[in-house]
Protein backbone atom coordinates (compact mmCIF):
# COMPACT_ATOMS: atom_id res chain seq x y z
CA UNK A 1 0.00 0.00 0.00
CA UNK A 2 2.69 2.61 0.60
CA UNK A 3 4.37 1.40 -2.54
CA UNK A 4 0.80 2.86 -4.05
CA UNK A 5 0.58 6.14 -2.35
CA UNK A 6 4.37 6.29 -2.89
CA UNK A 7 3.69 5.73 -6.61
CA UNK A 8 -0.21 7.80 -6.72
CA UNK A 9 2.17 10.81 -5.10
CA UNK A 10 5.14 10.80 -7.89
CA UNK A 11 2.28 10.47 -10.81
CA UNK A 12 0.04 12.87 -9.51
CA UNK A 13 3.00 15.73 -9.40
CA UNK A 14 3.65 14.43 -12.90
CA UNK A 15 0.28 15.14 -13.61
CA UNK A 16 -0.27 18.21 -12.03
CA UNK A 17 3.18 19.76 -13.00
CA UNK A 18 1.60 19.03 -16.64
CA UNK A 19 -1.32 21.62 -15.90
CA UNK A 20 1.13 23.65 -14.67
CA UNK A 21 2.95 23.82 -17.59
CA UNK A 22 -0.67 24.34 -19.49
CA UNK A 23 -0.49 27.39 -17.79
CA UNK A 24 2.84 28.77 -18.31
CA UNK A 25 3.56 26.76 -22.19
CA UNK A 26 -0.07 25.23 -23.43
CA UNK A 27 1.94 22.75 -26.27
CA UNK A 28 4.55 21.56 -23.41
CA UNK A 29 2.09 21.24 -21.27
CA UNK A 30 -0.40 18.69 -23.76
CA UNK A 31 2.66 16.80 -24.61
CA UNK A 32 3.97 16.03 -20.63
CA UNK A 33 0.17 14.96 -19.68
CA UNK A 34 0.05 12.73 -22.86
CA UNK A 35 3.80 11.55 -22.35
CA UNK A 36 2.68 7.83 -22.05
CA UNK A 37 6.34 6.37 -22.39
CA UNK A 38 7.20 8.22 -19.60
CA UNK A 39 4.04 7.10 -17.19
CA UNK A 40 4.90 3.65 -18.51
CA UNK A 41 8.52 4.15 -17.56
CA UNK A 42 7.22 5.46 -13.68
CA UNK A 43 5.00 2.02 -13.43
CA UNK A 44 8.23 -0.06 -14.20
CA UNK A 45 9.56 1.85 -11.57
CA UNK A 46 7.40 0.98 -8.72
CA UNK A 47 6.00 -2.56 -10.24
CA UNK A 48 8.47 -4.49 -8.22
CA UNK A 49 6.77 -3.20 -5.21
CA UNK A 50 3.34 -3.22 -6.47
CA UNK A 51 0.79 -5.75 -4.57
CA UNK A 52 -2.65 -6.85 -6.45
CA UNK A 53 -4.40 -4.36 -5.05
CA UNK A 54 -1.47 -1.73 -5.97
CA UNK A 55 -1.89 -2.88 -9.72
CA UNK A 56 -5.70 -2.53 -9.41
CA UNK A 57 -5.51 0.84 -7.70
CA UNK A 58 -2.88 2.08 -10.54
CA UNK A 59 -4.83 1.08 -13.28
CA UNK A 60 -8.14 2.47 -11.91
CA UNK A 61 -6.47 5.59 -11.37
CA UNK A 62 -4.57 5.66 -14.59
CA UNK A 63 -7.93 5.11 -16.64
CA UNK A 64 -10.26 7.38 -14.88
CA UNK A 65 -7.77 10.40 -14.86
CA UNK A 66 -7.81 10.27 -18.79
CA UNK A 67 -11.24 9.64 -18.58
CA UNK A 68 -11.98 13.29 -16.83
CA UNK A 69 -9.45 14.38 -19.34
CA UNK A 70 -11.15 12.87 -22.59
CA UNK A 71 -14.61 14.31 -20.84
CA UNK A 72 -13.25 17.86 -20.58
CA UNK A 73 -11.78 17.69 -24.34
CA UNK A 74 -14.88 16.69 -25.49
CA UNK A 75 -17.18 19.54 -23.62
CA UNK A 76 -14.39 22.07 -25.08
CA UNK A 77 -14.72 20.65 -28.46
CA UNK A 78 -18.64 19.98 -27.89
CA UNK A 79 -18.51 24.03 -26.96
CA UNK A 80 -16.55 25.07 -29.77
CA UNK A 81 -18.61 23.50 -32.24
CA UNK A 82 -22.34 25.11 -30.37
CA UNK A 83 -20.45 28.47 -30.64
CA UNK A 84 -19.76 28.08 -34.47
CA UNK A 85 -23.05 27.11 -35.17
CA UNK A 86 -24.49 30.23 -33.09
CA UNK A 87 -22.33 32.52 -34.77
CA UNK A 88 -23.78 31.48 -38.55
CA UNK A 89 -27.30 31.89 -37.35
CA UNK A 90 -26.54 35.19 -35.91
CA UNK A 91 -24.89 36.34 -39.25
CA UNK A 92 -27.78 34.28 -41.46
CA UNK A 93 -30.24 36.09 -38.84
CA UNK A 94 -28.41 39.98 -39.63
CA UNK A 95 -28.69 39.12 -43.42
CA UNK A 96 -32.74 38.66 -43.03
CA UNK A 97 -32.72 41.39 -41.03
CA UNK A 98 -30.93 43.84 -43.32
CA UNK A 99 -33.14 42.35 -46.44
CA UNK A 100 -36.14 42.96 -44.39
CA UNK A 101 -35.05 46.65 -43.55
CA UNK A 102 -34.46 46.84 -47.63
CA UNK A 103 -38.08 45.56 -48.56
CA UNK A 104 -39.62 47.64 -45.56
CA UNK A 105 -37.81 51.15 -46.92
CA UNK A 106 -39.15 49.59 -50.39
CA UNK A 107 -42.98 49.04 -49.13
CA UNK A 108 -42.54 52.50 -47.48
CA UNK A 109 -41.32 54.29 -50.66
CA UNK A 110 -44.10 53.17 -52.11
CA UNK A 111 -46.85 53.51 -49.68
CA UNK A 112 -45.37 57.31 -49.34
CA UNK A 113 -45.57 57.80 -52.79
CA UNK A 114 -49.38 56.64 -53.01
CA UNK A 115 -50.44 58.37 -49.65
CA UNK A 116 -49.04 61.52 -51.66
CA UNK A 117 -50.85 60.82 -55.13
CA UNK A 118 -54.11 60.24 -53.03
CA UNK A 119 -53.43 63.58 -51.05
CA UNK A 120 -53.14 65.38 -53.95
CA UNK A 121 -56.25 64.32 -55.44
CA UNK A 122 -58.47 65.09 -51.92
CA UNK A 123 -60.19 68.16 -54.03
CA UNK A 124 -60.73 66.53 -57.36
CA UNK A 125 -62.73 63.35 -55.92
CA UNK A 126 -64.65 65.40 -53.42
CA UNK A 127 -63.24 63.88 -50.51
CA UNK A 128 -62.28 66.04 -46.96
CA UNK A 129 -59.39 64.80 -45.16
CA UNK A 130 -60.86 62.98 -42.30
CA UNK A 131 -62.43 60.54 -45.11
CA UNK A 132 -59.18 60.32 -46.58
CA UNK A 133 -57.38 58.65 -43.37
CA UNK A 134 -59.71 56.65 -43.05
CA UNK A 135 -59.94 55.37 -46.68
CA UNK A 136 -55.97 54.74 -45.99
CA UNK A 137 -56.02 53.16 -42.06
CA UNK A 138 -56.54 49.60 -42.35
CA UNK A 139 -59.07 49.78 -39.99
CA UNK A 140 -60.66 52.50 -41.79
CA UNK A 141 -60.57 54.35 -38.21
CA UNK A 142 -58.07 57.17 -38.78
CA UNK A 143 -54.72 57.57 -40.34
CA UNK A 144 -51.49 54.74 -38.95
CA UNK A 145 -49.58 57.68 -37.22
CA UNK A 146 -52.53 59.15 -35.23
CA UNK A 147 -54.30 62.40 -35.82
CA UNK A 148 -53.18 66.07 -35.87
CA UNK A 149 -51.81 68.12 -39.04
CA UNK A 150 -48.24 68.84 -39.99
CA UNK A 151 -46.65 67.11 -36.57
CA UNK A 152 -49.30 69.10 -34.51
CA UNK A 153 -50.43 66.41 -31.82
CA UNK A 154 -50.95 63.25 -33.21
CA UNK A 155 -48.38 59.79 -31.98
CA UNK A 156 -44.77 60.42 -33.31
CA UNK A 157 -44.02 57.23 -35.88
CA UNK A 158 -41.29 54.94 -35.40
CA UNK A 159 -38.04 56.40 -33.66
CA UNK A 160 -39.80 60.08 -33.60
CA UNK A 161 -37.58 61.73 -36.07
CA UNK A 162 -39.71 62.85 -38.85
CA UNK A 163 -36.42 64.56 -40.50
CA UNK A 164 -34.18 61.55 -41.11
CA UNK A 165 -31.86 62.96 -42.97
CA UNK A 166 -31.33 66.21 -41.43
CA UNK A 167 -30.87 64.59 -38.28
CA UNK A 168 -28.22 61.78 -39.67
CA UNK A 169 -26.71 65.30 -41.02
CA UNK A 170 -26.11 65.78 -36.80
CA UNK A 171 -25.04 62.86 -35.55
CA UNK A 172 -22.51 63.39 -38.79
CA UNK A 173 -20.80 66.56 -37.74
CA UNK A 174 -20.83 65.61 -33.44
CA UNK A 175 -16.76 65.57 -33.83
CA UNK A 176 -16.42 67.71 -37.19
CA UNK A 177 -13.20 68.97 -37.18
CA UNK A 178 -12.71 71.95 -40.56
CA UNK A 179 -10.14 71.58 -43.05
CA UNK A 180 -6.71 73.40 -43.64
CA UNK A 181 -8.19 75.69 -45.85
CA UNK A 182 -5.74 78.00 -48.06
CA UNK A 183 -5.75 81.15 -47.19
CA UNK A 184 -2.83 82.58 -49.74
CA UNK A 185 -4.89 83.11 -53.20
CA UNK A 186 -5.91 86.22 -54.84
CA UNK A 187 -8.91 86.68 -57.10
CA UNK A 188 -7.32 86.81 -59.87
CA UNK A 189 -4.61 83.50 -59.39
CA UNK A 190 -8.35 81.43 -57.99
CA UNK A 191 -10.18 82.28 -61.38
CA UNK A 192 -6.70 81.04 -63.48
CA UNK A 193 -6.65 77.84 -61.32
CA UNK A 194 -9.89 77.04 -61.31
CA UNK A 195 -10.02 76.85 -65.55
CA UNK A 196 -6.22 75.21 -65.23
CA UNK A 197 -7.84 72.29 -62.86
CA UNK A 198 -11.23 72.02 -65.51
CA UNK A 199 -8.50 71.99 -68.37
CA UNK A 200 -6.22 69.40 -66.93
CA UNK A 201 -8.65 66.94 -64.84
CA UNK A 202 -11.98 67.26 -66.85
CA UNK A 203 -11.00 68.16 -70.58
CA UNK A 204 -13.56 71.23 -70.02
CA UNK A 205 -11.92 74.90 -72.12
CA UNK A 206 -13.30 77.74 -70.47
CA UNK A 207 -12.64 81.35 -71.87
CA UNK A 208 -10.96 83.36 -68.68
CA UNK A 209 -13.75 85.74 -68.91
CA UNK A 210 -16.18 83.15 -68.61
CA UNK A 211 -14.62 82.24 -65.05
CA UNK A 212 -14.19 85.63 -64.14
CA UNK A 213 -18.14 86.26 -64.78
CA UNK A 214 -18.68 83.35 -62.54
CA UNK A 215 -16.90 84.85 -58.99
CA UNK A 216 -18.32 88.42 -59.92
CA UNK A 217 -21.32 87.02 -60.51
CA UNK A 218 -21.57 85.28 -56.98
CA UNK A 219 -20.03 88.18 -55.49
CA UNK A 220 -23.18 90.07 -56.69
CA UNK A 221 -26.41 87.59 -56.06
CA UNK A 222 -26.72 84.04 -54.90
CA UNK A 223 -28.68 82.99 -58.28
CA UNK A 224 -26.52 82.47 -61.24
CA UNK A 225 -28.13 81.40 -64.57
CA UNK A 226 -26.23 79.94 -66.92
CA UNK A 227 -28.09 79.67 -70.41
CA UNK A 228 -26.84 78.88 -74.36
CA UNK A 229 -26.64 76.70 -76.58
CA UNK A 230 -26.92 72.34 -75.75
CA UNK A 231 -23.23 71.10 -75.25
CA UNK A 232 -21.58 74.54 -74.25
CA UNK A 233 -20.76 73.17 -70.75
CA UNK A 234 -23.22 74.93 -68.66
CA UNK A 235 -23.96 71.92 -66.13
CA UNK A 236 -20.13 71.00 -66.53
CA UNK A 237 -19.20 74.50 -65.09
CA UNK A 238 -20.90 74.40 -61.45
CA UNK A 239 -19.91 70.72 -61.87
CA UNK A 240 -16.16 71.60 -62.00
CA UNK A 241 -16.20 73.91 -59.29
CA UNK A 242 -17.68 71.65 -56.91
CA UNK A 243 -14.86 69.19 -57.57
CA UNK A 244 -11.81 72.17 -57.18
CA UNK A 245 -13.37 73.38 -54.08
CA UNK A 246 -13.47 69.47 -52.93
CA UNK A 247 -17.14 70.15 -51.56
CA UNK A 248 -18.93 67.87 -54.70
CA UNK A 249 -22.11 70.20 -56.22
CA UNK A 250 -25.58 69.07 -55.60
CA UNK A 251 -27.24 68.70 -58.85
CA UNK A 252 -31.03 68.60 -58.57
CA UNK A 253 -32.98 67.65 -62.14
CA UNK A 254 -36.17 69.96 -62.84
CA UNK A 255 -38.99 68.14 -63.77
CA UNK A 256 -41.83 69.29 -66.08
CA UNK A 257 -44.33 68.28 -63.19
CA UNK A 258 -42.61 70.48 -60.35
CA UNK A 259 -44.95 73.44 -59.32
CA UNK A 260 -44.30 74.70 -55.93
CA UNK A 261 -41.49 74.57 -53.52
CA UNK A 262 -42.53 70.76 -52.09
CA UNK A 263 -40.59 69.28 -55.25
CA UNK A 264 -37.54 71.28 -54.10
CA UNK A 265 -37.46 70.83 -50.39
CA UNK A 266 -40.00 68.27 -49.71
CA UNK A 267 -43.19 67.38 -47.84
CA UNK A 268 -44.77 66.48 -45.00
CA UNK A 269 -46.65 63.29 -44.93
CA UNK A 270 -49.74 63.64 -42.94
CA UNK A 271 -50.27 59.53 -42.79
CA UNK A 272 -46.80 58.49 -41.99
CA UNK A 273 -46.11 61.53 -39.98
CA UNK A 274 -42.72 61.87 -41.75
CA UNK A 275 -41.23 64.62 -43.51
CA UNK A 276 -39.87 63.45 -46.94
CA UNK A 277 -36.74 65.18 -47.33
CA UNK A 278 -35.09 66.28 -50.81
CA UNK A 279 -31.18 65.77 -51.49
CA UNK A 280 -31.34 70.02 -51.62
CA UNK A 281 -32.75 70.51 -48.41
CA UNK A 282 -30.47 68.07 -47.28
CA UNK A 283 -27.63 69.83 -48.46
CA UNK A 284 -28.97 73.64 -47.52
CA UNK A 285 -29.27 71.77 -43.65
CA UNK A 286 -26.12 70.48 -44.05
CA UNK A 287 -23.99 73.79 -45.54
CA UNK A 288 -24.82 75.53 -42.09
CA UNK A 289 -22.32 73.43 -40.11
CA UNK A 290 -18.99 74.13 -42.61
CA UNK A 291 -17.26 77.05 -44.13
CA UNK A 292 -16.89 75.10 -47.46
CA UNK A 293 -18.74 76.29 -50.82
CA UNK A 294 -21.84 75.03 -51.31
CA UNK A 295 -23.10 74.70 -55.11
CA UNK A 296 -26.43 73.86 -55.91
CA UNK A 297 -27.46 73.62 -59.73
CA UNK A 298 -30.93 73.50 -60.89
CA UNK A 299 -30.49 71.76 -63.82
CA UNK A 300 -33.24 72.49 -67.19
CA UNK A 301 -34.41 75.09 -64.76
CA UNK A 302 -36.91 76.56 -67.24
CA UNK A 303 -38.27 73.00 -67.87
CA UNK A 304 -40.66 74.27 -65.44
CA UNK A 305 -41.83 77.72 -64.52
CA UNK A 306 -39.50 78.84 -62.11
CA UNK A 307 -41.36 81.41 -60.30
CA UNK A 308 -44.21 78.00 -59.17
CA UNK A 309 -41.02 76.15 -57.18
CA UNK A 310 -38.57 78.82 -56.37
CA UNK A 311 -40.09 81.85 -55.99
CA UNK A 312 -40.27 81.88 -52.00
CA UNK A 313 -36.39 81.22 -52.22
CA UNK A 314 -36.38 84.34 -54.81
CA UNK A 315 -37.92 86.47 -52.47
CA UNK A 316 -36.11 85.23 -49.34
CA UNK A 317 -32.39 85.92 -50.96
CA UNK A 318 -34.12 89.45 -51.82
CA UNK A 319 -34.45 90.31 -47.78
CA UNK A 320 -31.18 92.52 -46.47
CA UNK A 321 -30.63 90.93 -43.46
CA UNK A 322 -29.45 87.48 -43.79
CA UNK A 323 -30.84 86.41 -40.47
CA UNK A 324 -34.27 86.55 -41.93
CA UNK A 325 -33.33 84.21 -44.45
CA UNK A 326 -35.71 81.56 -43.58
CA UNK A 327 -38.50 79.11 -44.91
CA UNK A 328 -40.67 77.22 -42.61
CA UNK A 329 -40.73 73.80 -43.40
CA UNK A 330 -43.55 72.34 -40.39
CA UNK A 331 -45.86 74.98 -38.40
CA UNK A 332 -44.59 73.49 -35.08
CA UNK A 333 -41.82 72.27 -33.71
CA UNK A 334 -41.35 68.28 -32.28
CA UNK A 335 -38.63 67.66 -29.26
CA UNK A 336 -36.97 65.43 -32.17
CA UNK A 337 -36.21 68.05 -34.31
CA UNK A 338 -32.80 68.67 -36.18
CA UNK A 339 -30.64 70.75 -34.22
CA UNK A 340 -30.61 73.54 -36.58
CA UNK A 341 -34.22 73.40 -37.09
CA UNK A 342 -35.96 76.15 -35.03
CA UNK A 343 -39.37 76.19 -34.52
CA UNK A 344 -39.87 74.55 -37.88
CA UNK A 345 -37.83 77.13 -39.82
CA UNK A 346 -35.00 76.46 -41.50
CA UNK A 347 -32.18 79.10 -41.59
CA UNK A 348 -30.53 79.28 -44.97
CA UNK A 349 -26.95 79.30 -44.79
CA UNK A 350 -25.28 82.13 -46.52
CA UNK A 351 -22.48 79.53 -47.92
CA UNK A 352 -24.75 78.49 -50.68
CA UNK A 353 -25.52 79.23 -54.05
CA UNK A 354 -27.68 78.29 -56.52
CA UNK A 355 -26.86 77.85 -60.31
CA UNK A 356 -29.51 77.58 -63.06
CA UNK A 357 -29.11 76.17 -66.40
CA UNK A 358 -31.27 76.91 -69.12
CA UNK A 359 -32.11 76.32 -73.20
CA UNK A 360 -34.25 78.50 -74.57
CA UNK A 361 -36.29 76.00 -77.32
CA UNK A 362 -39.95 74.95 -77.76
CA UNK A 363 -40.22 72.67 -74.57
CA UNK A 364 -39.22 74.69 -72.08
CA UNK A 365 -40.86 77.82 -70.61
CA UNK A 366 -39.40 81.87 -70.96
CA UNK A 367 -37.75 83.00 -67.80
CA UNK A 368 -39.33 85.88 -66.76
CA UNK A 369 -38.43 89.52 -65.25
CA UNK A 370 -38.74 88.35 -61.66
CA UNK A 371 -35.47 85.51 -62.04
CA UNK A 372 -33.42 87.75 -64.71
CA UNK A 373 -33.57 90.75 -62.25
CA UNK A 374 -32.54 89.11 -58.93
CA UNK A 375 -29.77 86.38 -60.96
CA UNK A 376 -26.95 87.10 -62.64
CA UNK A 377 -27.33 85.73 -66.32
CA UNK A 378 -24.27 84.23 -68.01
CA UNK A 379 -24.72 83.39 -71.48
CA UNK A 380 -22.86 80.25 -72.96
CA UNK A 381 -22.77 80.58 -76.54
CA UNK A 382 -19.89 78.53 -77.77
CA UNK A 383 -17.21 75.96 -76.58
CA UNK A 384 -13.88 77.19 -75.49
CA UNK A 385 -11.13 76.00 -77.37
CA UNK A 386 -8.77 73.63 -76.08
CA UNK A 387 -5.49 74.67 -74.62
CA UNK A 388 -2.54 72.85 -72.23
CA UNK A 389 -2.57 73.44 -68.70
CA UNK A 390 -0.09 72.44 -66.26
CA UNK A 391 -1.04 69.66 -63.70
CA UNK A 392 -3.72 71.53 -61.25
CA UNK A 393 -4.86 70.61 -57.81
CA UNK A 394 -8.35 71.34 -56.12
CA UNK A 395 -7.91 73.70 -52.96
CA UNK A 396 -9.59 73.47 -49.80
CA UNK A 397 -11.17 77.29 -50.07
CA UNK A 398 -13.74 78.60 -47.55
CA UNK A 399 -16.30 80.84 -48.04
CA UNK A 400 -15.81 83.21 -45.45
CA UNK A 401 -12.10 83.65 -47.59
CA UNK A 402 -14.11 84.40 -50.81
CA UNK A 403 -16.29 86.70 -48.84
CA UNK A 404 -13.38 88.57 -47.63
CA UNK A 405 -11.67 88.85 -51.11
CA UNK A 406 -15.17 90.20 -51.90
CA UNK A 407 -15.01 93.05 -49.85
CA UNK A 408 -11.46 93.52 -50.33
CA UNK A 409 -12.27 94.17 -53.79
CA UNK A 410 -15.14 96.39 -53.15
CA UNK A 411 -13.15 98.45 -51.16
CA UNK A 412 -10.07 98.65 -53.50
CA UNK A 413 -11.95 98.92 -56.87
CA UNK A 414 -14.84 100.74 -56.35
CA UNK A 415 -17.17 101.87 -59.21
CA UNK A 416 -15.53 105.37 -60.48
CA UNK A 417 -17.48 108.61 -60.32
CA UNK A 418 -16.71 109.43 -63.69
CA UNK A 419 -18.46 106.33 -64.94
CA UNK A 420 -21.35 106.42 -62.27
CA UNK A 421 -21.94 109.57 -64.17
CA UNK A 422 -22.03 108.13 -67.35
CA UNK A 423 -24.14 105.46 -66.20
CA UNK A 424 -26.52 108.40 -64.85
CA UNK A 425 -26.70 109.70 -68.20
CA UNK A 426 -27.33 106.59 -70.08
CA UNK A 427 -30.39 105.99 -67.23
CA UNK A 428 -31.83 109.09 -68.53
CA UNK A 429 -31.64 108.61 -72.15
CA UNK A 430 -32.84 104.72 -72.41
CA UNK A 431 -35.79 106.03 -70.57
CA UNK A 432 -36.46 108.77 -72.61
CA UNK A 433 -35.96 106.68 -75.53
CA UNK A 434 -37.54 103.39 -74.60
CA UNK A 435 -39.41 103.61 -71.18
CA UNK A 436 -37.25 101.64 -69.59
CA UNK A 437 -35.45 102.58 -66.12
CA UNK A 438 -32.09 101.04 -64.47
CA UNK A 439 -33.58 100.49 -61.41
CA UNK A 440 -31.84 100.29 -57.79
CA UNK A 441 -31.22 96.56 -57.85
CA UNK A 442 -29.78 96.27 -60.84
CA UNK A 443 -27.27 99.61 -59.68
CA UNK A 444 -26.60 97.07 -56.28
CA UNK A 445 -25.55 94.38 -58.23
CA UNK A 446 -23.42 96.58 -60.70
CA UNK A 447 -21.44 97.94 -57.54
CA UNK A 448 -20.83 94.95 -56.22
CA UNK A 449 -20.09 93.03 -59.79
CA UNK A 450 -17.67 95.35 -61.27
CA UNK A 451 -15.20 95.32 -58.24
CA UNK A 452 -14.54 91.42 -58.06
CA UNK A 453 -14.53 91.35 -61.79
CA UNK A 454 -11.73 93.59 -61.98
CA UNK A 455 -10.21 92.03 -58.61
CA UNK A 456 -10.45 88.69 -60.94
CA UNK A 457 -8.32 90.25 -63.59
CA UNK A 458 -11.21 91.76 -65.80
CA UNK A 459 -11.67 95.70 -66.74
CA UNK A 460 -14.16 98.28 -64.95
CA UNK A 461 -15.38 99.14 -68.33
CA UNK A 462 -15.45 95.33 -69.50
CA UNK A 463 -18.04 94.81 -66.12
CA UNK A 464 -20.12 97.55 -66.50
CA UNK A 465 -20.94 96.67 -70.20
CA UNK A 466 -21.99 92.94 -69.19
CA UNK A 467 -24.13 94.20 -66.72
CA UNK A 468 -25.85 96.90 -68.68
CA UNK A 469 -25.94 94.44 -71.46
CA UNK A 470 -27.70 91.28 -69.34
CA UNK A 471 -29.94 93.51 -67.38
CA UNK A 472 -30.44 96.64 -68.84
CA UNK A 473 -30.63 96.37 -72.68
CA UNK A 474 -32.34 92.51 -71.99
CA UNK A 475 -35.59 94.45 -71.32
CA UNK A 476 -36.04 95.47 -74.81
CA UNK A 477 -36.66 91.78 -75.49
CA UNK A 478 -40.18 92.93 -74.43
CA UNK A 479 -40.77 95.81 -76.51
CA UNK A 480 -42.05 96.07 -80.29
CA UNK A 481 -38.55 95.89 -81.74
CA UNK A 482 -40.21 96.72 -85.49
CA UNK A 483 -41.07 100.41 -83.83
CA UNK A 484 -37.56 101.16 -81.84
CA UNK A 485 -34.80 99.63 -84.82
CA UNK A 486 -34.00 103.41 -85.35
CA UNK A 487 -33.95 104.09 -81.75
CA UNK A 488 -31.37 101.20 -81.27
CA UNK A 489 -29.29 102.65 -83.70
CA UNK A 490 -29.26 105.98 -82.17
CA UNK A 491 -28.91 104.45 -78.38
CA UNK A 492 -25.56 102.20 -80.21
CA UNK A 493 -24.20 106.45 -81.50
CA UNK A 494 -24.98 107.69 -78.12
CA UNK A 495 -23.00 105.00 -76.22
CA UNK A 496 -20.16 105.79 -78.70
CA UNK A 497 -19.57 109.17 -77.93
CA UNK A 498 -20.34 108.89 -73.98
CA UNK A 499 -17.86 105.54 -73.56
CA UNK A 500 -15.77 105.58 -76.64
CA UNK A 501 -16.34 104.09 -79.71
CA UNK A 502 -16.97 100.41 -79.97
CA UNK A 503 -15.90 99.69 -76.27
CA UNK A 504 -19.27 98.72 -75.40
CA UNK A 505 -18.79 95.97 -77.39
CA UNK A 506 -21.29 93.14 -75.24
CA UNK A 507 -24.08 95.64 -75.60
CA UNK A 508 -23.70 96.66 -79.24
CA UNK A 509 -23.06 93.11 -80.12
CA UNK A 510 -26.28 92.50 -77.98
CA UNK A 511 -28.69 95.58 -79.28
CA UNK A 512 -27.49 94.60 -82.95
CA UNK A 513 -28.95 91.27 -82.47
CA UNK A 514 -31.93 92.76 -81.53
CA UNK A 515 -32.22 95.03 -84.62
CA UNK A 516 -31.82 91.91 -87.12
CA UNK A 517 -34.67 90.30 -85.44
CA UNK A 518 -36.70 92.39 -87.57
Amino acid sequence: MDAFLKWFFAFMTAMLGGVWQIISNIFLGLVQIFNFPFYFNQIAAYKAEFGFIGWVLAVLSFILTYAIWGGLIFLIVLLIRKYIRFRRTLVGNEDLLEEIADLHRDVLKLTQEKERILAMKVGAGGLNMEELQQLMSPNGEGSPAGGGENGEGGEVADDGKRFFRLSAVDEKYTFYTPPDYNRTMSLAEICEDLRNFACYRAKLYYEIRTIRLMFAGLASTKMILLQGISGTGKTSLPYIMGKYFKNDTTIASVQPSWRDRTELFGYFNEFTKKFNETEVLRRIYESSYTDDINIIVLDEMNIARVEYYFAEMLSVLEMPDPAEWKIELVPAAWPTDPKKLVDGKLQIPQNVWYIGTANNDDSTFAVSDKVYDRALTINLDSKGMPFDAPPTDAKNISYSYIDGLYQKAIEQYPVSEEMLDKIGQLDLYVIEKFRVAFGNRIMKQLKLFVPVYIACGGTELDGIDYILATKVYRKFEGLNLSLIRDEIKGLIMYMDNLFGKGEMKECIAYLQRLQKMY
